[in-house]
């Protein structure tokens, strides 16, 4: 019979490092001991969901802080004309997205009673009032004067949106390099008011028909706009499963911040940050 060699141990290796009284460790490097102390209950004594509500919650701000990283590059690039490491930043994007949405699944595990019993101690905090996710919005060209006054309470915050709403957004950097590359981008649309949402304009559409009839003639920018409508969609779908799991948690209930809940969240479904793009598929093969 033969003998079956497999083992649950594993011996360390002499090379592997044990000695990190004066080297870094993993857990020095990112700052662990801060990191894994940030969860605080507030419940006394603890409930037992509070900390999945805390964790899902922290993690998507980390992911947040990727996605403004990455969103700010991939502007910065393109306003440089460097498309090709631009598109790499917009992959990477697509990636973090497909991370936050499928956080949802987590959170949805949290039982309307299980939740009924932390909602109290979240008093009028609510994610509407994070800062990085009106970044990442303000960067993609959702654009509100009315968003920034949430954050009087927090300056320094406030000042970074304020900053970002009177920037240009992803989108008009990327109508400014269409312009740069010899396409008849509407003089409107480079010279606006930034501070204001983008809104559709039938002359940009003529522009992406055109390089959709001809996609090989313009493939650059012909993979950018479909890298932007895949990064639209990925949005979309957070937002969708945002609202399925607010519904089968709280059902109509307002939420915690003070919006209508479910009616408000179901509403941000139809904003919309490249609506040419949306909009010319209507033409093609037509």
């Amino acid at each position: 019979m033969a003998t079956d060699e497999r083992s649950s141990r594993r011996e360390l290796e002499d090379g592997i490092e044990r000695d990190f009284s004066k080297r870094m460790s993993y857990a020095d490097y990112l700052h662990l001991d801060q990191l894994l102390a940030a969860q605080h209950p507030l419940s006394d004594p603890p409930l037992h969901d509070e900390l999945l509500f805390i964790i899902q919650h922290q993690t998507s701000e980390l992911w947040l802080k990727l996605l403004v990283h990455e969103l700010r590059s991939a502007r910065r690039l393109l306003r440089s004309d460097d498309l090709a490491p631009a598109l790499k930043r917009l992959a990477r994007i697509k990636h973090v997205q497909h991370c936050l949405t499928d956080q949802w699944s987590v959170l949805a595990t949290l039982t309307p009673s299980e939740y009924a019993e932390i909602r109290p101690y979240l008093a009028t905090s609510s994610g509407f009032q994070s800062v990085q996710y009106r970044e990442v919005e303000f960067l993609l060209g959702n654009k509100s004067a009315e968003m920034v006054e949430v954050f009087d309470h927090d300056p320094v915050s406030q000042a970074e949106l304020r900053t970002l709403l009177h920037e240009p957004s992803l989108y008009d950097e990327f109508l400014a390099f269409l312009h740069r590359r010899g396409h008849a981008v509407p003089a409107g649309l480079l010279e606006r008011d930034f501070s204001l949402p983008h809104r559709l304009d039938e002359g940009l559409v003529d522009v992406f028909a055109h390089v959709y009839e001809k996609p090989a003639e313009h493939w650059g920018v012909y993979e950018t706009c479909e890298e932007l409508v895949d990064v639209e969609d990925n949005f979309q779908q957070w937002r969708f499963r945002h609202l399925q799991v607010v519904t089968r948690t709280i059902g109509h209930k307002p939420g915690t911040g003070g919006s209508s809940g479910v009616d408000f969240l179901r509403r941000a479904l139809d904003l919309t940050f490249f609506p040419e793009l949306y909009a010319v598929r209507t033409r093609i093969g037509t």
